[in-house]
């Protein structure tokens, strides 16, 4: 079963940047939220992470914060 995948990112954040690199080489379908120009969306991650930095990725209900591969993976069950 596929997994629900966000990732809260603005569109200037390397890290950003390498977290939806590494969902699309592993062919891990997401929604990608740019908090920058939606600020609701904003103050969902912050409520949902306890961050205001990016990314933050939530799969199924997990929060990630930052590019941690292998957290991600675990999460992810590749």
């Amino acid at each position: 079963m596929e997994k629900k995948v966000t990732v809260y990112s603005t569109p200037t954040c390397p890290f950003c940047i390498r977290v939806k690199q590494f969902l699309k080489e592993n062919n891990i379908r997401f929604e990608d939220i740019d908090v920058s120009a939606d600020s609701e969306k904003a103050d969902e991650m912050i409520k949902k992470s306890g961050q205001m930095g990016v990314p933050v990725i939530e799969i199924e209900g997990d929060i990630v914060v930052g590019f941690d591969k292998d957290k991600i993976k675990e999460s992810l069950g590749i």
